[in-house]
Parts: C-alpha cells; structure tokens; sequence
C-alpha cells in the first residue's frame, strides 16, 4: 500500500471517528487542516497524491471535505502560529507533513483535535511526541519513516518466527 494511500486510510478513519453520525448526514462538510513547512510549491505533488487517494474513500475536496492548507513556506518559525490558526478554524483532524517541529507546533497548539503526522525520520517516542508506537496516547497517530530505528527489532521478530530454523534452503538450488 502507498504511503499516500496509508495516511489517507488514516484520515478517513479519524474523520469518520470523530464525526460518526455526521458522516451520514448529507451537507456535512469535514475540514481538515494540512500543516507543513515545506514551499507551496514544492509540495504541490503530495497534495495532489493526498486529494487522490482521500477520493478512493469518497473523500473529494469542495464537496463532502475542506482543506484548509497551512505552509511556514520554509520558515519553520511560522509553524507554531500556523497551527494554532488552523485550531481556531476548528478543523477535524491535521494532517502534519513534516518531521519533529511541524508535529510538536500542532501537539502544543491543542490536546483534542487528531494529528495524522506523515513523513519525517524523528523516532515519534523518543521525541516525546507520543507515548509508544503501538500506543501512542493522546491525540496523535499516522505513519513516519523511521525504518533505520526499526531494523533491531525486525531482526528479533524474524529470529523468534523462525527460531527452529536452523538452516534455509534455496528455493532454486534445492
């Protein structure tokens, strides 16, 4: 499954989790507050995949979504005030692109509001944004590359699925 993908099944269920009986009702318009420090237009192509992928689940853009779309244009300072803005606007869910700084300004600007955070090589536990992988607590989920942290612990689930394994054949060489 695509990363965009992933983190449109992600904001589908929070939207659908927060609002399950106006989900129903037609009219109902869900907003979702996109935050990231990335340039507006170096980003164009991962909103462009974002909008793509929510529409496979019957999210579309003007019609039964609104996004309210947040850039620090590269300017990380900008953030903080971002995210608060998109708080006041009282979106549904904020859907984070970025890594640490961009998930820490929407964590501190509000403790109720889900935070899908995607992208980013921060491991989210030991940044303090969140309590464990498998639990994260509070407000926040979504999916983050961290691949390189996780190599231990794929070594030791591998070893204990196979762990009577003593010797692999080839498929090809018999």
């Amino acid at each position: 499954m695509r990363i965009k993908t992933i983190v449109a099944l992600l904001v589908g269920l929070v939207l659908a989790s927060v609002h399950p009986a106006e989900a129903q009702q037609a009219g109902k318009v869900a907003r979702i507050g996109y935050l990231t420090t990335q340039a507006t237009a170096l980003d164009s192509g991962r909103r462009q995949a974002i909008r793509r992928a929510l529409q496979v689940f019957g999210y579309t853009e003007g019609q039964n979504i609104l996004m309210e779309y947040r850039s620090g244009e590269g300017k990380p300072d900008r953030v903080p005030a971002l995210a608060a803005e998109l708080v006041n606007l009282k979106v549904d869910v904020i859907l984070v692109a970025g890594g640490y700084g961009v998930v820490l300004a929407a964590k501190n600007a509000t403790k109720t509001i889900p935070i899908v955070m995607v992208g980013g090589g921060t491991d989210p536990v030991e940044a303090g944004l969140i309590d464990s992988l498998a639990r994260p607590g509070g407000n926040i989920t979504g999916y983050i590359n961290i691949s390189g942290y996780l190599g231990g612990k794929r070594l030791e689930l591998f070893k204990d699925a196979f762990s009577k394994l003593s010797r692999c054949r080839h498929p090809l060489r018999g």
